[in-house]
């Protein structure tokens, strides 16, 4: 199977089992329920999920341990995006083509929809079922997401960023803050998986893991050129919105061309981890060229 093939079947199926997630839960306050299902199937390209399954087939784990650590990473990202884009943060209007969580609600809709998914990934990771050997690693799973959403990590990095706006700070800086406010949850997405893997040796994980954080990087400098490139229909935003809020970012710190560069060296350092593994990574490689070539 194609990688867009096999990315459409499992968006497919992390977006039903997401929708029924939340369309299950009680009808007690229904603008908030209608507000968190809004947030998890706004256009999202399920990215992690990909990656989750990607290294899930790869290391052989079973299908429901890869649904709940997939549905627990969606849910932490819908949250992280919906309250990122809130007035106090990046005050943004549109998401994916979309207006914003507190757009279509109001704004205390939306941090409560932030809210509950954060806690609904927790819910989902203790709670899903999941394989025997993953049952008990749960607690370590639990570890691992709330490391990479809270200070050491999308919360941390989120904080580092508002407080450099406006200001310069240097590429180790940037690439630092990037490692935390999105490089963790994509890092985690990896780790997560490796932690219910049986007999996976620590030097392949580590090498996993290497992989991860190189895409991770990768993945925001993409992001950060096609800001400057991609039209507002493209990136479903506000072109240059980055610039205009005054962002740090790869463009703006080492020029286009610059950022180009950089991009091309964390896209190999990626492939070179994978080089590493004693497995079939075409997919992993297949992913890597998509992450660092999307439009979007």
């Amino acid at each position: 199977m194609q990688l867009a093939s096999l990315h459409q079947h499992i968006k497919q199926r992390i977006d039903g089992g997401l929708h029924d997630l939340i369309t299950a839960l009680p009808d007690a306050a229904p603008s908030l329920k209608q507000a968190m299902l809004y947030a998890l199937t706004n256009g999202g390209k399920r990215m992690r999920p990909l990656l989750v399954h990607l290294v899930g087939n790869m290391l052989d784990i079973p299908d429901n341990d890869q649904r709940a650590i997939s549905m627990a990473i969606e849910c932490v990202h819908a949250y992280s995006l919906v309250h990122d884009d809130l007035p106090a943060m990046d005050d943004d209007d549109l998401r994916r083509g979309n207006p914003t969580c507190h757009i279509a609600f109001d704004e205390a809709t939306a941090i409560l929809a932030g809210d509950a998914l954060q806690t609904q990934a927790f819910s989902i990771v203790a709670e899903h079922p999941m394989s025997p050997f993953a049952d008990t690693r749960r607690a370590r799973l639990v570890a691992v997401l709330a490391r990479a959403a809270g200070y050491s990590g999308m919360c941390g990095g989120q904080a580092i960023d508002l407080a450099a706006t406006g200001k310069q700070i240097s590429l180790a800086e940037l690439q630092y803050l990037h490692q935390l406010k999105t490089g963790a949850l994509l890092t985690a997405c990896v780790e997560m998986v490796c932690l219910v893997t049986e007999h996976l040796e620590s030097a392949h994980q580590q090498l996993l893991c290497r992989f991860a954080n190189r895409i991770g990087l990768a993945f925001q400098v993409q992001d950060d050129i096609l800001d400057v490139t991609a039209s507002t229909e493209t990136l479903g935003k506000p072109k240059g919105s980055d610039e205009a809020q005054g962002k740090n970012t790869f463009p703006s710190l080492l020029g286009l061309e610059g950022a180009r560069q950089e991009l091309t060296k964390l896209h190999q350092e990626a492939l070179q981890a994978l080089d590493g593994l004693p497995y079939n990574t075409d997919y992993l490689v297949a992913f890597t060229d998509l992450m660092v070539s999307r439009s979007h």
